[in-house]
């Protein structure tokens, strides 16, 4: 299947990418929807587990979409899924200080980086949504805050700005 090539321009979406293809499921699941469109049922079913976190990560992470699939007369229709990329393009440049603190965000478990995660979303829901301010106010690097906004499932990082998911 001839697909999209992704383009990473900002080292912070490494994270998420790391995350997703460091984990087995996660790999099996995309590599199987890399064939062609599949409900999640389909793939709960070829995988034996099950895989709503795998497809929340790669929505995330933009690497997949979905679509409805017409149903047979009478029957609900079901939300089915495909890869978004066949090829990725990196081309970004950061300092090794960043690429550390990224690479560290990347591997550290939930529970580690929650004290983080909070801080931003507390000043996120103060209204400081810029990378400058809350950079400033955190004394926090933008990339750091970036990295660990990619990882919480409260945050979206949209361009310089960081926003909350309902």
């Amino acid at each position: 299947m001839g697909k999209r090539t992704k383009l990473v321009n900002d080292p912070s979406d490494l994270v998420l990418l790391l995350r997703t293809f460091g984990s087995n499921t996660h790999k099996e699941v995309f590599d199987k929807l890399s064939d062609g469109w599949l409900t999640e049922q389909e793939l709960s079913e070829s995988t034996g587990v099950d895989v709503k976190p795998s497809l929340e990560i790669l929505r995330k992470s933009g690497l997949i979409e979905s679509q409805w699939r017409m149903p047979e007369p009478g029957k609900t229709p079901d939300k089915e899924y495909t890869t978004t990329y066949s090829k990725m393009h990196a081309n970004f440049q950061c300092s090794v200080k960043d690429m550390s603190d990224l690479i560290m965000i990347t591997f550290k478990s939930d529970v580690e980086i929650a004290e983080m995660v909070d801080a931003i979303e507390k000043e996120v829901e103060k209204g400081n949504r810029s990378m400058a301010g809350l950079s400033r106010a955190l004394d926090m690097s933008s990339a750091l805050i970036r990295g660990v906004a990619r990882r919480s499932c409260r945050l979206a990082v949209k361009g310089q700005r960081l926003e909350l998911v309902k």
